[in-house]
């Protein structure tokens, strides 16, 4: 050991605002939703040709979202995504938790 020492900065819990990404909350929402449409997928064993015919998308596409590239893809579309997986999807407003700065966006799985 050098003695030397590290710096650590704590995570916001958001990674694409702690690189300082433009519209970091959008992306982690959509993140959180392609997430969630990845383990549906996996559980019900779908190939993504199957589950594209499914969600009405062609296959390269779904490979390319799955694999990170949804940043033109809007949230109201993952959203019909997961509906159409027979997912209720639920918006729900909430007061934001006192002490905690800014209100924030999440995802939740039930």
């Amino acid at each position: 050991m050098t003695g030397k020492k590290i710096s650590v900065e704590a995570s916001s819990g958001n990674v694409f605002a702690d690189g300082g990404m433009p519209g970091a909350e959008e992306h982690l929402v959509k993140a959180q939703l392609v997430v969630r449409l990845d383990d549906i997928l996996r559980s019900r064993r779908l190939t993504q040709a199957a589950a594209g015919k499914i969600l009405g998308i062609a296959q390269p596409d779904l490979s390319k979202i799955l694999r990170g590239g949804f940043r033109d893809v809007s949230v109201e579309r993952l959203m019909r995504f997961l509906a159409a997986l027979d997912q209720n999807v639920e918006i729900v407003v909430t007061p934001k938790t006192k002490g905690r700065k800014p209100a924030t966006v999440t995802v939740r799985a039930a």
